[in-house]
């Protein structure tokens, strides 16, 4: 009787879920992540000058989102994307502080002193509940094989122990987000096994200056991107008859610029910077690395049994052009820019690939340049080719959507809701209320909610107690304040962001872990 009552519960969860319903209808599931790309940087977005084919074919053949939300800086929207709750919760600003292994391996300190502080580091970093559980970990309950390449789990410094507890089968990247302000590490990190990078001996990776100027392949021999994607096009191959979930959390376009050389679209630019050439050429790498996973899948015959996103942990950074102005708020005419009628936008202060898009803010920022993202999806002959939605969705839903994809029913207590049935063109039944995106930085607005009517209100100075609300579905540039037209939906919808902000977590109260 035991037996058939947890048949019985399986079977209803499933059926419940707007998931897959059969194992063998249960895709294989890609998601690429970029750094600090902005939508305005893809050619499906409106870019002009870098043309982007291989994600812009994401698009053609799948759907792309328009309002679609990550977090406003690196750690907190990867946090988000791997716990599915947003970043307001108790937690979700609680990285560890990196650096540790550049200071020893530079010789700033000795071995003996860095295992101490690393020692003291892991005592000190934000605890994990034992029934918490993690992105990978849903496709992992599934029968799903799991894997990361990159910029490994939330930042900014983690360890082995750290990766498997994520969930994460096999892993091949940085433990130190610092080190991947650099290309050119001296090693990487496989299964908890430290291999050596040819050519590479910089204990900083090679990172450059912020002006970008130095030489191109400045920093070694071996670039950390081409050692990623030989990893995962390996992984496909080795893992083929299996179902699995691989998640690249790429360093590109992240900054400084380096590249191994420039892209023939760019090498004799008439007028282009030489950093503005590098970084060019870093996202038509990154294209060109989904040309090669797309062109594998349809070697290997997993195609049409593989969904594909493609998204980025923020709004976009400027690592060329017009960054000095940008961290001064200078506008072109030499007075400081505003929060209201002279907010910093990269197009007016001649950003070449105005790689925000004409938003407001960049990376940081509680205006959309900070926290605005790209999602695009591909599953050929399930998600309708070149559809589009505006559906509120965001970092956090995707562990939802995941779960549907695989056949697992939501973890409880999870903030995010699943978006499988907007893929599939079905009634999206179940949409939010508002998206929570924390931001404890202040300088150029800070957190935001966002209503599925479309209303933003942006706290723009905590301190005072003031904040901004405008109707982003038909001013995402926010240059229309309409706080004062509206006093009372203002004060309300203060409220519920105070109410988020530092809040627990349901998915945990039962233990009162957070």
């Amino acid at each position: 009787m035991t037996s058939i009552l947890r048949g019985l519960t399986l079977l209803l969860a499933l059926a419940c879920s707007s998931g897959l319903a059969h194992a063998d209808e249960r895709p294989n599931v890609i998601l690429i992540f970029a750094d600090d790309l902005g939508p305005g940087m893809l050619g499906c977005y409106g870019q002009q000058v870098v043309q982007t084919p291989n994600i812009d074919r994401l698009a053609a053949e799948g759907m792309k989102f328009t309002n679609y939300y990550g977090g406003v800086y690196c750690a907190p929207a990867r946090w988000t994307l791997l716990t599915g709750m947003h970043d307001g919760r108790l937690g979700g600003w609680k990285q560890t502080r990196p650096g540790l292994p550049i200071w020893r391996d530079s010789g700033a300190i000795t071995e003996a002193e860095y295992q101490k502080r690393l020692t003291a580091l892991k005592a000190n970093a934000h605890p994990i509940a034992d029934e918490e559980i993690f992105l990978a970990q849903v496709a992992g309950q599934a029968g799903y094989q799991t894997a990361q390449f990159g910029k490994l789990d939330r930042g900014f410094l983690t360890w082995h122990e750290r990766v498997k507890r994520f969930g994460w089968d096999f892993y091949e990247g940085y433990y130190d987000h610092q080190r991947c302000h650099g290309f050119y590490p001296p090693y990487l990190w496989r299964n908890g096994e430290r291999f050596e990078l040819p050519g590479n001996t910089m204990a900083n990776c090679g990172k450059t200056s912020e002006q970008g100027d130095e030489p191109v392949g400045y920093g070694g021999e071996t670039y950390s991107q081409n050692v990623f994607i030989q990893g995962i096009l390996k992984y496909l191959r080795s893992h083929q008859d299996k179902p699995f979930f691989l998640y690249h959390p790429t360093q590109l376009p992240h900054g400084p610029v380096a590249i191994p050389e420039l892209h023939p679209d760019f090498a004799n630019h008439p007028t282009m910077t030489l950093a503005e050439k590098k970084y060019a050429s870093m996202v038509k790498m990154l294209d060109d690395h989904v040309g090669l996973i797309l062109a594998e899948l349809e070697t290997l015959g997993l195609d049409e049994n593989t969904v594909v996103l493609f998204a980025s942990d923020n709004g976009h950074e400027l690592y060329y052009g017009p960054k000095p102005d940008y961290k001064q708020q200078r506008l072109p005419d030499g007075r400081r820019a505003n929060l209201t009628d002279r907010k910093w936008r990269s197009r007016e202060h001649g950003d070449i690939f105005d790689g925000a898009g004409g938003r407001a803010g960049l990376k940081r920022s509680g205006f959309q340049g900070g926290m605005q993202c790209p999602l695009i999806v591909r599953w050929p002959g399930k998600i309708a080719a070149g559809s589009e939605t505006a559906l509120l969705s965001s970092h956090y839903d995707f562990l939802a959507t995941l779960a549907d994809l695989v056949g697992q029913p939501v973890p409880a207590g999870k903030d995010g809701i699943s978006y499988l049935p907007t893929l599939l063109g079905k009634p999206q039944t179940q949409q939010h209320d508002y998206i929570v995106v924390n931001n404890q930085f202040q300088a150029v607005g800070s957190s935001a909610l966002i209503t599925r009517d479309g209303l933003k209100l942006v706290e723009i100075d905590k301190k005072n107690g003031k904040y901004q609300l405008y109707n982003i579905l038909t001013d995402n540039e926010e240059r229309h304040n309409l706080e004062d037209r509206h006093p009372e939906l203002t004060e309300r919808l203060i409220k519920i962001l105070q109410r988020e902000t530092n809040s627990q977590r349901p998915d945990l109260v039962r233990t009162g872990a957070q």
